[in-house]
């Protein structure tokens, strides 16, 4: 072998082993930090990755008098050990507080002593926000007594975690082995519960935020245990939406919700208003999730409030202007799509799958028996997010990587081996639910779950059936795509096949009368395109019945928006390095944010002590 670093404009220093960081020949000129070697290479197998714009490949060529038929072996395998995080500079717990840092905090109801326990520290600290050095209190994140992370936070409420550093629950010592915990929206609320002589509770690292993808290395040692687990969110809309996704990763049956009463949002404001006897009883009063049965407006008066203050709002979106017009998702809901044989009806729901994620972060599980081998239905994916065609031709050994990476952390495949009973598979997605936070189950097809209905009515079975599905998607908060084949179509006149309905899927009308979401995909040979049907939306802020118009790319397996008559424009891109661009551009932008333009803080902010 031999390296060819020439042909990628790569600037390799003299050697032939070990690891080197570089200049990127593809965004060095581009960068602000001109000093920044973003590129690191390998100058052993020729393997080279760009930390910043994801430039990635291998520059080892083989010599002409080398054979061609060395045995395959995998240069690109998944990378099983746990991600390397940067720990924070250890620091000593305070020996004192300034005079004014305790003052403010007793005035939120919370003492020195506690402050002390939980290891709160008081120091100057570089501030992005501020560009430049500032007084902070320290909210400093122990794990097995080991600082792993610190949320800075300056007096007018601008906060810093640790870059580089493991995101993970605050106080997560705290409640190892308890038989109960609490989970609060902030630091402040945990201390709260603290001052209270609640010790088990943690706090979520980064706010209302429903992306709890960090929790996925806790929950087994931290949280399936406890028999309990109140949620003590804020009572505003993002704290509903925090608190609805935890009780989706928790399950309700054993979550209880806390209510603060009229004038409190939080359990620090009830905590200054009312003290702490009254806290503990909140925590004592917090109702238990009711999973069935009568409800009174109270049970869901947050979500109601939320509605109200935001009206419906349309669900998420694949991206392709012609479909978003007619189509939306959320979650609870069951999709219903059909198509005759050879329509694309699986690469569709594959290109929902794939851009819902990309776009939302959602994580998917199949149970898709006719994509066996499961090999060959990851390789379809994998063109996908790439946009390149599947094989060593095509992808980089960096990109094939990244990708398969990226899929194990997302996608997730069900195959009981010869139980493909529907009782089976929701057990493995409501697993996968609680493990994995997947925000969607595909079932692909229908007829290859295990017939159930023997001496049962036909139409009957299949209607418990996906009662039972939406069901379970209402209770797991998941959205449900379910691929239903259509008996067989006559062909019209003119000797061609037309588009199917719902009411056309073998068994029951109630495919249609039962869905959420109604999508026939339809290969029309003559004009070489692909028409996806949008024959129900059963609410209407979520869409309207129509037709969108597609040409499928043959190089990817993408689809792509098509007007007759226009050429279409093939998206060839990489999706998954695109994104991982656009989240460092974001997070480079809120770094360097000109808070010069934001109005002045209010009094109690200008008046903040640290």
């Amino acid at each position: 072998m031999r390296m060819n670093w020439e042909k990628y404009g790569i600037k390799a220093p003299y050697g032939n082993s070990g690891n080197r960081k570089v200049f990127c020949p593809q965004c060095h000129e581009l960068r602000r930090d001109k000093r920044d070697k973003s590129l690191s290479i390998n100058l052993e197998t020729g393997e080279f990755n760009c930390h910043y714009c994801g430039f990635s490949g291998c520059a080892a060529e083989k010599e002409p008098w080398e054979k061609e038929d060395r045995p395959w072996r995998n240069a690109a395998p998944i990378r099983h050990q746990k991600p390397v995080y940067k720990k924070p500079a250890q620091r000593q717990t305070c020996s004192s507080f300034s005079d004014r840092l305790l003052k403010w905090f007793r005035g939120r109801g919370i003492s020195e002593q506690t402050l002390r326990a939980m290891k709160i520290t008081e120091g100057e600290e570089w501030m992005p926000q501020k560009n430049g050095k500032i007084n902070t209190v320290q909210f400093n994140y122990y794990h097995n007594g080991e600082l792993v992370n610190t949320k800075f936070r300056t007096g007018d409420k601008c906060f810093k975690l640790c870059q580089g550093a493991e995101l993970l629950p605050y106080g997560i010592d705290n409640i190892k082995g308890t038989k109960e915990c609490i989970i609060t929206e902030g630091e402040m609320d945990a201390l709260s519960f603290f001052e209270c002589g609640r010790h088990d509770v943690v706090s979520v690292p980064n706010g209302a935020n429903s992306n709890l993808d960090y929790l996925d290395n806790y929950i087994e040692e931290y949280f399936d245990d406890k028999e309990t687990i109140y949620i003590a969110s804020d009572t505003d809309t993002k704290g509903v939406i925090l608190k609805d996704e935890l009780i989706r990763r928790f399950g309700a049956e054993r979550c209880r919700v806390l209510e603060y009463g009229e004038g409190c949002k939080d359990a620090n404001e009830h905590l200054i208003k009312y003290g702490r006897e009254s806290l503990l009883k909140c925590l004592a009063d917090a109702p238990e999730i009711k999973l069935e049965g009568v409800f009174s407006v109270s049970d869901f008066e947050q979500s109601l409030d939320a509605l109200f203050e935001h009206g419906m709002q349309k669900g998420v979106t694949i991206g392709h202007d012609n479909f978003d017009r007619l189509c939306s998702f959320e979650t609870k809901r069951l999709c219903i799509v059909t198509g005759i044989p050879g329509s694309g009806k699986s690469e569709f729901i594959d290109e929902i799958a794939e851009r819902l994620n990309m776009r939302y972060g959602w994580r998917f599980a199949y149970f898709s028996p006719e994509n066996a081998p499961l090999a060959y239905h990851a390789s379809k994916l994998i063109e996908k997010f790439t946009g390149k065609k599947f094989g060593k031709e095509t992808l980089t050994f960096g990109e094939y990587r990244q990708v398969k990476e990226h899929l194990e952390q997302n996608f997730f495949f069900i195959a009981p081996k010869q139980d493909y009973r529907v009782e089976t598979i929701l057990e493995r997605a409501k697993f996968l639910v609680r493990r994995k936070g997947i925000k969607a189950l595909v079932i692909d097809p229908y007829n290859r779950l295990e017939d159930e209905s023997e001496g049962q009515n036909e139409t009957k079975y299949i209607s418990r059936l996906l009662d039972k599905l939406t069901n379970f998607a209402q209770m797991n908060d998941i959205l449900i795509i379910l691929m239903a084949h259509p008996t067989k179509q006559p062909k019209n006149k003119d000797g061609i096949i037309e588009a199917p309905t719902l009411y056309d899927i073998s068994g029951s009308a109630n495919f249609f009368n039962k869905a959420d979401f109604g999508i026939v995909v339809h290969r029309n040979r003559l004009e070489n395109t692909v028409e996806v049907h949008i024959q129900k939306v059963k609410f209407r802020h979520l869409g309207e019945c129509g037709t969108a118009l597609f040409k499928y790319n043959l190089n990817n397996g993408r689809y792509t928006p098509y007007a007759n008559g226009q050429e279409p424009v093939w998206d060839n891109s990489n999706h998954l390095q695109e994104e991982i661009k656009r989240r460092e551009h974001e997070a480079f932008e809120a770094a360097h944010f000109d808070w010069d333009d934001l109005p002045p803080f209010g009094e109690e902010e200008e008046d903040c002590p640290f």
